[in-house]
């Protein structure tokens, strides 16, 4: 299965992919109303093109619409946090049980090699994220479990509100190191095959980022 690039076809896509960026990098502050009219002149589109651009970023969850208030980015909380990672920690769990099957040896050996582009990162103690897309260690192995249900509730879903709590509360010091770990071993167990543990250990380093990822949430409120 190729890699879905996301290219903008249309003024609105571009805008779409813009604001949606802003919003995952915390240019737009999570928790902030959305006026269309601002939008607009911001972007410099139509008004009507920052109205598809937030049904579209409500479709992917990173845009709620609630009754007298109108449309505001989600935001970062524990207890949506807990929601959010109990999901992907199934749901990627799966993915790679299905990409220790699936993925064919180019991939994996595609896999191992952005693992190696990614160590730059780690040795020199920096934030530790992906870009989205296929530079996204996440990306490639649910794409690579080659199921079109799972990859649509995964990329098409909820990607973007994981990155979002990666992107602006992500992993850095210690952590950083540990988790290079993880990803590590989670590619040897794909590339033996061993798809109960790619599993095991996918669902155990979600479980730790969840958990890295909600001591700062819980600092940041006390």
């Amino acid at each position: 299965m190729s890699l879905p690039i996301e290219t903008p076809v249309t003024n609105a896509d571009k805008t779409f992919f813009r604001l949606r960026t802003d919003i995952v990098e915390g240019v737009i502050q999570a928790g902030a109303k959305l006026s269309e009219t601002e939008l607009s002149t911001r972007y410099a589109v139509s008004r009507a093109v920052i109205r598809e651009a937030i049904n579209r970023l409500v479709a992917c969850h990173l845009v709620e619409r609630k009754a007298n208030v109108g449309a505001k980015v989600v935001t970062l909380s524990a207890a949506g946090l807990v929601q959010l990672y109990q999901v992907r920690e199934a749901l990627e769990g799966m993915a790679a049980r299905l990409a220790a099957n699936n993925m064919d040896d180019l991939e994996i050996s595609n896999l191992q090699s952005l693992l190696d582009a990614h160590s730059s990162k780690v040795s020199s103690g920096e934030t530790y994220y992906q870009e989205a897309g296929d530079v996204d260690f996440h990306y490639r192995i649910v794409l690579g479990s080659k199921n079109a249900h799972l990859i649509s509730v995964l990329i098409d879903g909820i990607y973007h509100l994981v990155r979002m709590y990666r992107v602006q509360l992500g992993m850095a010091g210690p952590r950083v190191t540990t988790a290079f770990e993880e990803h590590s071993n989670i590619v040897r167990a794909i590339a033996n095959r061993d798809g109960e543990l790619a599993e095991m250990l996918m669902r155990r380093h979600i479980l730790y980022s969840k958990n890295n990822i909600e001591r700062k949430l819980n600092s940041i409120s006390d």
